[in-house]
């Protein structure tokens, strides 16, 4: 599989309620997914270079979070329309955030830094174990507390890499 996923990307997360799923009218191997919250609707195009965290079938009234590449061009149109490159099932109490991480395991953007331990999941976006040096790559961590620091410092639940 093709992959969109560079490391030049700047990926802005989306979080709400999938309100609405229809086939695409040019393209029947993409989907278009609308996402309500707090600032209204958001359409996302969901293809088959986007990344969908384990393969979840995505279903009106799920909870979800996506997250878009903010150095692409979009169209000007409203509702907002943004192409997904990683979307996936949001936990209630639980954050979500996707980017690289640098050697430290602090996030490109300086706002989280990572603390490891045994109990943390880490796979790859295939679901295997991952046993490498998990710093310069594109991670997706899913994490509940952090600190109030600057970078936030936070010791994830689960860590998905994307090689």
């Amino acid at each position: 599989m093709e992959c969109l996923i560079m490391a030049d990307m700047n990926l802005v997360p989306v979080t709400g309620i999938v309100q609405n799923i229809t086939s695409m009218r040019d393209n029947c191997c993409e989907l278009l997914v609308s996402i309500r919250n707090s600032d209204g609707i958001t359409n996302f195009v969901v293809g088959p270079d986007s990344y969908v965290i384990n393969e979840v079938r995505l279903r009106p009234g799920m909870s979800v979070i996506a997250f878009y590449d903010a150095n692409l061009a979009i169209p000007l149109i409203f509702p907002p329309q943004y192409r997904a490159v990683i979307i996936g099932r949001k936990n209630p109490n639980e954050n979500m955030y996707a980017g690289y991480f640098d050697e430290n395991l602090t996030s490109e953007d300086g706002s989280l830094q990572l603390n490891m331990t045994g109990t943390t999941d880490v796979v790859t976006s295939n679901g295997q174990r991952f046993n490498c040096d998990l710093g310069g790559r594109l991670l997706v961590v899913y994490y509940s507390a952090s600190t109030r620091s600057i970078p936030a410092q936070t010791t994830p639940r689960r860590v998905i890499v994307l090689c």
